[in-house]
């Protein structure tokens, strides 16, 4: 299967309490992190999805960071759990084929049913 795997840092990949600034990612959720690791091993393309990167001001840490500021912790985060850094986006595309993530509701193609229901 081509296409990259979209996977949420806080609260999916990474422990989330509350805000405690744009340096701060969570202790490893292993469920996850275990499950990122066998894609990579597979060969597959996991991008980081998050909204940290969205280049406006965000209110949660009520100041604009530069890119670099934002991406650095989160590349120090996949450096010790994967031993490699991993793209971080907050954009979908067509090469997206799943995305995990700790708020998203799976809706059945072309029926605005919930997936696994009726």
């Amino acid at each position: 299967m081509s296409g990259w795997i979209g996977v949420d840092l806080d609260g999916t990949l990474a422990r989330y309490d509350g805000w405690k600034g744009l340096d701060h990612v969570g202790e490893p959720i292993e469920l996850m992190c275990d499950r990122v690791r066998a894609w990579l091993k597979e060969g597959r393309e996991v991008r980081i999805f998050t909204a940290r990167v969205t280049e406006v001001e965000t209110g949660l840490s009520g100041v604009f960071a530069p890119r670099a500021d934002v991406v650095k912790p989160i590349d120090e985060f996949c450096l010790r759990e994967f031993g490699q850094t991993l793209q971080v986006t907050n954009v979908k595309d067509f090469g997206m084929v799943e995305l995990w993530d700790d708020r998203a509701v799976g809706v059945q193609p072309n029926t605005g049913k919930i997936k696994g229901t009726p």
